[in-house]
């Protein structure tokens, strides 16, 4: 195909369209000598499901007391209260990717702290052990000012 061709597309001819399997759609044109060209294709996704979680949260009163004094604590490290957050929302049958958009973090994060909660409840919102060397000089305590 060259580019003359596309340029004396709109002169005579018949526009088509052809859908082949697995949702490709390939657009030709055809003129009056029987000449196809090929003008476009493109494949056309099927609608994706929405994503649900599979962790039902169903938070007792103690748990939920908990997480909203971690959350609203002014004191509380900022990783502590977007964990809390996630969990207090989920509860209110939020999807993962509205709890991301309203907390401004990653679904992936989102759907990592859900599952901890859903398998080890509040235990399973601690830090863990990070790989890696071992800290060479223990933490050594503020000096007063």
């Amino acid at each position: 195909m060259d580019a003359v061709a596309f340029r004396r597309l709109p002169q005579f001819g018949v526009k088509n369209n052809l859908v082949l399997p697995f949702g490709i759609t390939v657009t030709y044109y055809l003129n009056r000598f029987d000449d196809v060209f090929l003008l476009s294709w493109h494949r056309r996704l099927p609608p994706a499901m929405p994503r649900k979680s599979p962790f039902d949260m169903h938070l007792s009163s103690e748990e939920r007391s908990s997480l909203e004094s971690i959350a609203r604590k002014y004191t509380s490290p900022y990783c502590d209260v977007v964990r809390a957050k996630i969990i207090l929302l989920a509860n209110e049958g939020l999807s993962n990717d509205l709890i991301a958009s309203k907390l401004d973090t990653p679904r992936q994060i989102v759907s990592k702290w859900r599952k901890r909660f859903a398998l080890s409840r509040l235990p399973g919102l601690e830090a863990q052990p990070r790989g890696g060397r071992r800290a060479r000089f223990s933490p050594q305590p503020r000096r007063p000012s």
